[in-house]
C-alpha cells in the first residue's frame, strides 16, 4: 500500500470513527447484546447444557466471535449511508479513491470491535471467566479475532456497495449473527441434530471459536488455528475484489 493511500485510509478511518458518535445507539447496540446474550445463555441455560467445564468457560469464545461479527456488519449500513448520501462524489473530487474510502470504514470497525470485546471480556471475568492463556496464547487469540473483524467488515463493506438502501444493508447484520449458532459457540456440534454436522463442522466460524477455546484456556489446538485464518484470508480475497468491482460499478 503506497503512501498516500495509507495516508488517505487513516484519515477515512478517523471520519468513520468520528461519524460513529452520532451513531452512539447502534454502537451500544453492538456491544450490550453480545453482553445479554453471554448472560441469558450463562444464567438461563447454561446448567442445562453438558461442556465437560464451566459453562462461561466454553461460551466465551463464542460470544466474542458473535460480537465481533455483529460489530463488523454494522459497515454495511455505513458504506450505503455514504452511497446513498453522495459524499464519495466529493471525496473522490479530493482524490480519494475507493480502496481509501472502503478501507476507512473497515479500519473503523476493527477499532470499534477491539472495544467493544474488550468490555465483553470484562463482563466475562466478573462472571466466572477465568482463562488459562499465557502472553502467547492472548496474541494468538487476538490475531485470529482481528482476522476475523476485518474480513467480515469487508464483506460488510460490498453487502454495503451491493445493497440499494441502508435498512437493504442491515439485513447482512442477520446473516452475520446467526452464523454462530449452528457451530460450537454455545453447544457442542455433537449434540444437534445429525444432519446439521455437516455445515456445522465446516463453516468458517467453527474453526475460529474452537481456536479461540483452547488458545484461551491453554489447551491444544492442532491445526484448527491455520484452518481458521485459511477461511479468514479466503472471505478476505473475495470481499476485497467484490467492493472493489460494486464500487466502479456505483460510481461510474
Amino acid at each position: 500500500m503506497s503512501s498516500a493511500l495509507m495516508s488517505s485510509a487513516l484519515t477515512m478511518t478517523g471520519r468513520s470513527l468520528r461519524l460513529s458518535r452520532r451513531n452512539v445507539d447502534a454502537v451500544i447496540t453492538s456491544i450490550l447484546l453480545p453482553v445479554m446474550l453471554m448472560l441469558i445463555f450463562v444464567y438461563f441455560f447454561g446448567g442445562a447444557i453438558e461442556t465437560g467445564t464451566q459453562y462461561v468457560t466454553y461460551v466465551v469464545p463464542g460470544v466474542l466471535v458473535l460480537c465481533s461479527g455483529f460489530g463488523a456488519a454494522s459497515t454495511a449500513v455505513a458504506v450505503s449511508d455514504d452511497m446513498k448520501g453522495g459524499i464519495v462524489d466529493r471525496f473522490r473530487s479530493l482524490d480519494i479513491g475507493g480502496t481509501a474510502i472502503l478501507a476507512g470504514h473497515v479500519g473503523a470497525s476493527v477499532a470499534r470491535n477491539l472495544v467493544a470485546t474488550t468490555l465483553v471480556l470484562g463482563v466475562a471475568f466478573l462472571i466466572g471467566f477465568r482463562p488459562a492463556a499465557g502472553p502467547l496464547g492472548w496474541l494468538a487469540a487476538l490475531g485470529l479475532l482481528v482476522a476475523y473483524i476485518t474480513a467480515v467488515s469487508w464483506l460488510s463493506a460490498a453487502a454495503g456497495l451491493l445493497a440499494r438502501t441502508p435498512e437493504a444493508a442491515g439485513g447482512f447484520t442477520f446473516f452475520v449473527m446467526f452464523l454462530p449458532y449452528p457451530s460450537s459457540a454455545f453447544v457442542p456440534i455433537e449434540t444437534m441434530p445429525s444432519w446439521l454436522h455437516g455445515f456445522s463442522e465446516h463453516q468458517p466460524v467453527t474453526p475460529l471459536i474452537e481456536s479461540l477455546r483452547g488458545l484461551l484456556l491453554d489447551q491444544p489446538v492442532g491445526s484448527t488455528p491455520w484452518v481458521a485464518l485459511a477461511w479468514c484470508a479466503g472471505l478476505l480475497v473475495v470481499a476485497v475484489a467484490a467492493s472493489g468491482g460494486l464500487f466502479a460499478r456505483r460510481t461510474r
